[in-house]
């Protein structure tokens, strides 16, 4: 009796294994919603609670060292630590999640270039959105909170040398630049993203980070910021275009402030000494440098300028091309 032998035939290719999200079928859309509803409780509710018994609700010349450190400190271990982890939740690859590609140098000075005009644009919309007429109470109650805000944050970026402003870049500039991107343009961005167009993903994403700081007077401003970022981030593929535009914006405002310039100032002047021809001149100009700038920014970004080192993956962020 002779024996055939039984053909071989290889186990079928397996893929990675499912992610949490995918074992307990839960929405990436749905898993944002929650990881900002969470973070925000914990960095807003218990972190002020904890500031408030701390150092009281406004901050003063005695606790404005503790007030920076305790502001960094929230930052890094109730807003940064946990999104390292949640991140682990949706993906098996955290560096393409979180967008972990090298930009080119002409890539982060083009976002800068693009944020810094950006800036000055909305430094004169914030002048317009100040003469809107609002009743009296409300206009009362806005301007009362706003004032309250900007000497808080006036007190804290503010330094006497050039060793106290490195100290204040670092708390006030570096670490909300890293722990937001990685937070908003990162997590939540891209979660967002496996559940509708990066355009839109991007958009929402801006108007949440722009919610989240809590200055109602800065809404605008800061959600439009917040988009731009997310423009940077899925148009490179990498989130640390993203972290040093935000940087330099946050850098910008602590030098200004060093420098005794007016929080309200632009480049051209004091906006509340211009006319509004001189305003819409300069909100022109500076506009014309930011579309110039996202123009350059968008064939600089294109397949066939980058560098060709993100990687491909099931995990892997948008592509250049759909954003």
């Amino acid at each position: 009796m002779i024996l055939e032998p039984v053909p071989f035939e290889p186990a079928p290719p397996q893929g990675p294994p499912p992610t949490f999200l995918e074992r307990i079928g839960l929405s990436p859309v749905v898993f944002a919603i929650l990881c900002l509803l969470g973070l925000f409780f914990l960095y807003q509710v218990v972190g002020g609670v904890v500031s408030f018994f701390l150092f009281g609700l406004t901050p003063t010349p005695e606790n404005v060292g503790g007030l920076r450190l305790m502001t960094a400190l929230s930052q890094i271990l109730l807003l940064f630590a946990p999104t390292l982890l949640l991140v682990r939740l949706a993906t098996h690859s955290p560096r393409t999640y979180f967008r972990m590609r090298r930009p080119t140098m002409l890539q982060a000075l083009l976002a800068v270039v693009g944020i810094l005009a950006l800036q000055q644009v909305l430094q004169i919309y914030l002048v317009f959105q100040s003469r809107i007429p609002l009743p009296d109470d409300l206009a009362r109650l806005l301007e009362q909170y706003r004032t309250l805000i900007e000497e808080s944050l006036k007190l804290l970026v503010s330094a006497d040398s050039i060793g106290e402003l490195a100290w204040v870049m670092t708390v006030i500039a570096l670490v909300p630049a890293i722990v937001e991107e990685f937070l908003f343009r990162g997590l939540i961005q891209s979660s967002l993203e496996r559940g509708s167009s990066p355009m839109r993903a991007a958009v929402t994403t801006g108007v949440i980070f722009g919610a989240y700081h809590l200055v109602p007077s800065s809404f605008v401003p800061l959600a439009l910021l917040g988009i731009y970022l997310g423009y940077l981030a899925c148009r490179s593929g990498s989130l640390w275009v993203a972290v040093i535009a935000h940087f330099c914006n946050n850098a910008a405002a602590c030098i200004a402030t060093y420098l005794h310039v007016d929080d309200d100032a632009v480049l051209t002047g004091d906006p509340k000494m211009m006319s509004t021809g001189v305003l819409l001149g300069t909100l022109w100009f500076f506009g014309v440098i930011f579309f110039l700038t996202v123009f350059a920014f968008q064939r600089a970004t294109r397949p066939d300028a980058s560098d060709g080192e993100h990687g491909a993956g099931e995990d892997d962020a948008p592509g250049q091309d759909e954003l």
